[in-house]
């Protein structure tokens, strides 16, 4: 089948078919990785914008070298030296950007919803890196071929998601994602940071009790506490948050014996995960960063119009 779609920015809009086909590409990307000299022709000539109005390590940077592996001319642009610090609009600077003829705009934004306000009003393909607490495609896409990687299929597993799950637009992105493909997610953390009725987003159970949450669990993934999206403190302490929602090796030994534990990053090491997981030998968190790079590589042929051949 061929990717339909001009823009990729959530999971939810996808088909269990497209992200199938979005996850074997990145499998294919995998192969480009391992060589010794890591770059296809695939996009050449093909200009890529990396726009992005929030701090970012691994996504801005895995974009920016899998259009470049893919032989297309990438941009970065942070707003801190963007006009955007002279009071330009969203879509001022979009315009603006577009009169350069870029074929795919990437972008991080802090407000939900602002990739489809520009997908509707420019021709190019946009790319979502992240928006607010509504989706992050692409992490969603990179944890879920890590998973696939390990068992070999999702259909049937079940996935653990602890943390900040109101602030986790990883959290949408993977229980769209996970739940479409056959997995069984349980979430679980502090009463305020999980919102009313997210259980209708899928096959989801909500744990008050994290131990609930990664009994026999495939994977234990966690989540970052987000305090920049918190307009006020919706937790004691740090210290207290570990106690009852931190990984450790003793809560661990509750999943199953080869369960993956998974984080998408940053890591606050002794709040989210002692050091100890971390570094453990059940950790998958760099296979995620560096298969993140594949998966970005897949976003952006698909929606340049590749097709893998039938």
């Amino acid at each position: 089948m061929g990717f339909k779609h001009k823009d990729i920015i959530a999971l939810q809009d996808l088909t269990r078919d497209e992200i199938q086909l979005l996850l074997d590409t990145a499998e294919n990307m995998r192969e480009v990785n391992s060589r010794d000299i890591k770059k296809v022709p695939t996009l050449r000539g093909k200009t890529i914008i990396n726009l992005f109005y929030e701090a970012s390590t691994r996504t801005r940077t895995s974009f920016e070298i899998a259009g470049k592996r893919l032989s297309a001319d990438t941009v970065n642009i942070s707003t801190s030296t963007s006009s955007t610090t002279k009071g330009e609009t969203l879509l001022d600077t979009a315009l603006n950007l577009l009169a350069m003829k870029p074929d795919i705009i990437v972008m991080r934004h802090a407000i939900s919803g602002s990739h489809y306000f520009l997908a509707k009003r420019l021709p190019c393909s946009i790319i979502n890196a992240g928006d607010g607490a509504h989706e992050h495609p692409s992490q969603g896409l990179l944890d879920m071929l890590t998973m696939r990687q390990e068992f070999g299929t999702l259909e049937g597993l079940k996935v653990a998601i602890v943390g900040d799950i109101t602030h986790s637009r990883v959290a949408r992105s993977n229980i769209h994602g996970l739940t479409r493909m056959g997995a069984s997610i349980f979430l679980s953390g502090p009463p305020t940071m999980v919102p009313p009725g997210i259980e209708r987003l899928g096959n989801v159970t909500v744990c008050n009790d994290m131990r609930d949450a990664i009994a026999d669990a495939d994977v234990v993934m966690m989540l970052r506490i987000q305090l920049e999206r918190q307009g006020k403190t919706l937790l004691p302490t740090l210290k207290e948050y570990s106690r009852y929602y931190g990984l450790n090796p003793d809560n661990l030994k509750l999943a199953k014996k080869d369960a993956m534990v998974m984080h998408p990053g940053p890591i606050n090491r002794g709040v989210e995960m002692s050091s100890y997981v971390v570094d453990g030998d059940q950790s998958h968190i760099l296979k995620q960063v560096e298969n993140g790079v594949a998966v970005r590589m897949a976003m952006l042929y698909h929606v340049s119009g590749g097709e893998l051949p039938t």
